[in-house]
This record gives C-alpha cells, structure tokens and sequence, in this order.
C-alpha cells in the first residue's frame, strides 16, 4: 500500500480539497473553501498546512466565529446544499462562538462543516489556556456542547482517527434526508502530531446524490386520497427546492388544478405569480394561504418539517387528511401522514404518472382566483403611500405614544410594509433576498414577490438573530452576478454585523436595508398582543424619575456607523430619499447600508393565524386573562399530534 506521512491538519485540509458531489450526471466541486479566526488552538495546526500544504481551497478571514459559521450555512443554503465552506476556530471562547451557528445549521438540514479546536489529548500542558476544566470527568471539554446542535460529533485525539472521522462527516453533509452541523474537535497537540495515511484516501472522492423513488403502495394510498379530496392544498417546503423539483411541481399544481402555499424555506420555488402559488402559509402567512387552507380536506406537504409556524401550531387545517412528500422518514411522519418516502422531485414525477390517467381536477379550483384577488386587495392597502398608518387599535393605546414619539426624533412617516413594496418594485428581479428573524420574515413571507426562482432566502428554522448580514455574503459568494440585500432589523444589527467588514475585505457588494424602529418590534407586539404593555422592548434611556426603560428612544445613526468601516450608507425617512438612495448605490462598487427609520407597529398583521404561545394561565392584569381563555378554546381546535 502506498502511503503518505502528513501531520492531522495536513491530511484534513489535503482530504476536503479532494470532495465532489454529483446528482443527475452534473458534478461540483463540494468544499469551496475553508473560513479561519486563528487562534492560539489552531494556528500552528490547520493554519500551517493551509499556508505550506498543496490545496485548491480559498481561504476566508472571518469576523466573528459566529458569523463565519452563519456565512457558510448561507453559502450552502444558496447553493442548494451542493456546496459549502468548512469553518474552523480555535479552542475555547471562538469555539463555543459557533454553537449557535451549528443549532442554526441542524435545524435548517443544511451542511456545515465545523472544525473547532480542543483541548490536548494527552493533557501535558492542563489546564492549557481556555480550557474549562470538569473534575468530576476530564474527557469532557467545551466542545461538548456542540453534541446537542450537531448532526454529528467527533472529537479527534489520535490521528488515525481522523479518516473515519471525515468519512462520516462527508455521510452526513452529503445525506438529503438528515444533514445538518458536522463537528469534528480537533485537539490542539494532535494537529500537529504525524501518521503514516494511505494515499488512496485523499483520491477524488464523487459522492452520488441518488433520488429515491417512492414504494407502489404509498404512492397508490396517497393517489386515492387525492381522488377523495374536494379540496386539496400543496405544501411547498425547503426539500421542494433543494431536490430542484420547480417544474415538476409547476405541471403537477397545473395538470390537476391545485393550488400550492410556501413555507419560508420553500418560498420562490416557483414564481409568486405562477396562478396556482397562493403564496405565504401559516403564522406568517398570507391571506389568500390561509383562507384557502381552512377549507381543505387534504394537505399534500412536499419536503416540509410542518412546523408550528406552517401549521399555525397544528390549528389551521385541523380536520384535513396529510400526504407527507419527504426524503426523511422521520418527517414524513408529521401529523399522523400518509409517508411517502422519497425525492420530492422523483415522487412528483411519480404521482402525475399514476394519476394523469384518471383524470383527477381539484373540486375547488374557482376559489384560487378569489383568495387570491382578496389578498391583493389588502396587500395594496398594506404598500399604498399614505401619510399615516393604520393602528391595530384592538392590542393597545400604547401604539399611539409610541409612533408619536418615533415621529417626533426621526421626522419619518415611512412604514415598514410600504418600504418593503417599494424595494420589490425597484431592485433587479434576479435579486436575492435574505432574511431570518424578528418581524420582517413574516412581512416578506406574505408580502415579497418572488420573479425568479432560488431569490428567497429566508432562514426560520432557528430564527437566529445575526444571521442575516453574514449570510448574505454566503449567498453573495454563492451566486457573486447577482444582487443580495440583507432585510435586518436594527435588534439584529446590533447583535452580530461583523462580516460586513469580509465583505469589505473580498471586495463583494452586498445591499443591507437596515429597518430601525428603535425596539425588538416583533417581540413588542407579540406581548402587547396578549394583553401586556412593551417591556425591555423598546431602545429606551432609563428614566430618572421612574427608575424603568421608559425614558427617550436612543438615537442610533447606523449610516455612520457603516460609513466607519468604509461602507456607503444612506439615513432616509421618505420616499424620495429611499428612491434616491436605491438608485444612487448603482455607482458604488462596495456594501452598501440604507438606514431607513420606519414607523413601529407598521407590520402586517395575522391573516386568520394562531400560535400557541406560553401565557400565563393566572395573571393581575384582566386582558393577560382574557387572551388566556381565547388561548384555551383555541388549544382544543388544534390537532392533538
């Protein structure tokens, strides 16, 4: 056998760099690059061989570990799960930095690779410096952590142990069905000790990305509950459009007339305006989704975990039949569904085959029209110019302080809704749009109007505050000729923005419309809603007087905070100026941040949703009480499994 002596770090970097992926005869190139914060841990380990060691792999200098990690799940995201960056940190602190990353990763199925550095194996130099040290087990380190938000976890303290180690990684982060964060610890001491490897093991290595048809008699079970239904209703999810299965849906919806609702991951899977797509479902979702969902007797999800917010806390088709579409047998399992286990592209193929003769067309098809025409009407209201917004007067006067005051420091009367209808009018249609927390994933699961497909990119799986900007230089790096605009709140800004400074450093433009509306919005109205008044939500001074978070709003001017790091940025309160703005930016080459102060409470609201939410069940104050009792009625509507 022919071999190779080469340090861990060595034959890590000199395997990843040898990794392809291949499905339906096309083959890609799987690890593009590795993003790096040395430290101490790491350095003089994986850093030495990426400097001396022959490798393809481009090398990223991330910001903040946790936004390296968020910016390679976005990468992998926009890549459809076919490509993706490896992220390594060194030990302790930049470690554990990535746990919220890998949670992110696991929760979304989407492959990332993590390559944390860990204590010494053979505990020489204990308690070596960051290390956290367990008397009662001394095996345990801080990576441990990474075992509950990981796909998979190894901790690597021999080198021989690293070829089944990446064997297995590669398993998962190639795996359709169950892929997600791959942690691989790697002991400082080891990254640098030697082993005698076989050279076959850093061949080129082709992993197949076979589809997997659906059994006969699933397919003939859920073919017969179609042909019952008088009112059926397509979930579209994530695994719609990670299989590539657009057009097969397309035909499917079109050849027996039913209509399909997204979920934020599958959202422009096909185009917003394609007459079968209803658009946005569930807590976040549409009118014309919802509406329509209500209604139905058969529920067909493809390629969706059917979480809580698509189902509206399992309350929105509570009485309906389920066909689960899924790869993962595990899914395929929600609500009690008749499984169909496969590739959602293949078994759509699959269903039209059987189903195409019988001449099937859904009962219901002239209610799609009408549904939908409802909900064009209300998003017209939500996106018209108007000087004042319209006050969800039901929740709470508290709204009415609150919008005045906005007013009075920013001089803005922009809302939120009719920002975000007049950057859907303006920018590139090939646009991609990233998203992930607080209130806009919601008004962009409703409201955005997808005209090409794979231009949504919306993580809510884990709904990580951070994640927007990062990712959006994944998806940038992804797709580099087309236009990426972050939608982040300031909340989320203000929590993790440190990768606009690599987007500085690569030389790539991103577009971040920042939304600030001087509080945690989202979570603002989700208290006012149920009967409380804002409560550390609001961006608010301590008062003197009262001792409470309810002096003055802070005054945050975030365009000259970007201007800091060499950004063009942009403070807008009107129309004109965000019009002005948009077109303005076509001159410059770098990031780009238009700070729009829009007005709070200025959302859209719940179109026939609900979700089950923890209130208290005893409270002093009587609207707390009384949503508890609507609370309750609405519990017993919803699906008990």
């Amino acid at each position: 056998m022919e071999t190779i002596i080469l340090t861990v770090a060595q034959a890590l970097i000199k395997f990843l760099d040898a990794q392809y992926i291949e499905q339906d005869g096309v083959e890609n190139k799987f690890v593009e690059g590795i993003s790096v914060i040395f430290g101490h841990g790491m350095v003089l380990g994986i850093g030495e061989a990426l400097l001396h060691n022959e490798h393809t792999l481009k090398i990223f200098q991330g910001k903040n570990e946790q936004g390296q990690a968020h910016m390679a799940i976005g990468f992998a995201k926009q890549n459809n799960r076919k490509k993706i960056i490896a992220v390594a940190s060194s030990i302790g602190p930049g470690s554990t930095n990535m746990v919220t990353a890998a949670a992110t990763a696991t929760a979304n199925n989407i492959p990332l690779l993590l390559l944390p550095s860990d204590t010494f194996a053979n505990r020489q130099p204990d308690p070596v410096l960051q290390q956290i040290e367990h008397p009662e087990d001394l095996t345990i380190t801080a990576n441990d952590s990474f075992k509950a938000v990981s796909k998979y976890f190894d901790r690597i303290i021999r080198p021989e142990q690293l070829m089944s180690a990446l064997l297995n990684a590669m398993r998962v982060l190639t795996d359709a069905s169950d892929c997600g964060a791959v942690t691989l610890a790697l002991s400082q001491d080891v990254q640098g000790e030697t082993f005698d490897y076989p050279s076959s093991f850093f061949e080129k290595r082709v992993h197949l990305l076979r589809r997997q048809p659906a059994d006969l008699e699933s397919l003939q079970t859920a073919i017969k509950m179609i042909i019952e239904s008088k009112k059926p209703l397509i979930i579209c999810g994530g695994g719609c459009k990670y299989s590539r299965a657009a057009e097969e849906l397309k035909l499917f919806s079109e050849e027996f007339m039913i209509p399909f609702a997204e979920t934020q991951a599958g959202k422009s899977t096909l185009e917003s305006e394609f007459n079968y797509n209803l658009g946005g479902i569930g807590v976040t979702g549409n009118l014309a989704a919802n509406t329509y969902a209500q209604g139905s007797d058969l529920i067909i999800g493809i390629g969706t975990r059917m979480t809580d917010f698509t189902t509206c806390s399992k309350w929105l088709f509570p009485n309906a039949k389920i066909v689960q579409i899924n790869i993962s047998v595990y899914n395929s399992l929600k609500l009690d569904a008749c499984q169909i286990v496969g590739d959602a592209k293949t078994v759509l193929h699959q269903l039209t085959e059987i189903l195409k003769p019988i001449g099937y067309k859904n009962p219901s098809v002239s209610e799609i029209n009408l549904v939908k025409d409802a909900w064009n009407n209300e998003y017209h209201r939500l996106t018209v110019s108007r000087d004042e917004i319209d006050i969800y007067s039901e929740i709470s006067h508290s709204y009415d302080r609150q919008i005045l005051e906005f007013k009075k420091v920013t001089s803005s009367k922009l809302s939120q809704t009719r920002v975000i209808g007049i950057l859907n009018d303006t920018i590139a249609e090939d646009s991609i749009v990233v998203c992930a927390s607080g209130s806009l994933p919601g008004d962009l699961q409703r409201m955005w109007k997808a005209s090409i497909r794979d231009t949504y990119h919306a993580e809510y799986g884990y709904s990580c505050m951070g994640y927007e900007i990062a990712a959006a230089l994944g998806a940038k790096l992804a797709r580099p000729a087309q236009d990426v605009y972050s939608f982040v709140g300031d909340a989320s800004f203000m929590m993790l923005h440190s990768e606009l400074v690599t987007s500085l450093q690569e030389k790539v433009k991103l577009h971040i419309c920042l939304f600030d509306n001087m509080s945690n919005g989202c979570i603002s109205n989700l208290q006012m809603s149920n009967g409380l008044d804002s409560l550390c939500t609001d961006f608010r001074y301590r008062n003197d007087d009262s001792g409470n978070l309810d002096g003055d709003f802070i005054q945050i001017d975030y365009a000259k905070i970007a201007e800091g790091y060499g950004c063009k940025s942009y403070r807008i309160i009107n129309e004109n100026e965000l019009k002005f703005a948009l077109e303005d930016s076509k001159n410059y080459q770098c990031t780009v941040l238009f700070d729009i102060k829009v007005l709070p409470k200025s959302m859209t609201n719940g179109y026939k949703s609900w979700w089950n939410v923890g209130l208290a069940s005893v409270s002093p104050f009587e609207k707390v009480n009384k949503n508890f009792d609507q609370l309750t009625l609405a519990r017993e509507k919803a699906r008990k499994y």
